[in-house]
């Protein structure tokens, strides 16, 4: 008997990767894993980085389905909306891989 294999669940896997697939990203996923939310600037200077540069990986991943945002007066807080990819972040951590 022949084994169907869903693509559909691995076309979301490959969208999340591609999603995440910078250093800046992922770190910025590792800190929204470790605090419920966090402003734009307490990122910036978490992973010192530039505000424009932050910014434009934030709105991208909260576009894609990976981050949520919530206004708090001039403020923009950020957290995982996809809470799920703690998983991939724990696996990518632990990797043995030698580069």
């Amino acid at each position: 008997m022949v084994e169907i294999i869903d693509l559909e669940k691995f076309e979301k896997a490959a969208f999340i990767l591609k999603t995440v697939a910078h250093p800046m990203r992922l770190a910025i996923v590792e800190l929204l894993t470790n605090n419920d939310s966090l402003s734009v600037n307490e990122i910036c200077e978490k992973i010192n980085g530039e505000q424009s540069l932050v910014s434009h990986h934030l709105i991208n991943m909260k576009l894609k389905g990976i981050l949520q945002s919530s206004r708090e007066g001039q403020f923009i807080h950020y957290s995982l909306k996809l809470k799920e990819i703690n998983k991939l972040l724990d696996c990518v951590q632990n990797c043995t891989c030698h580069f």
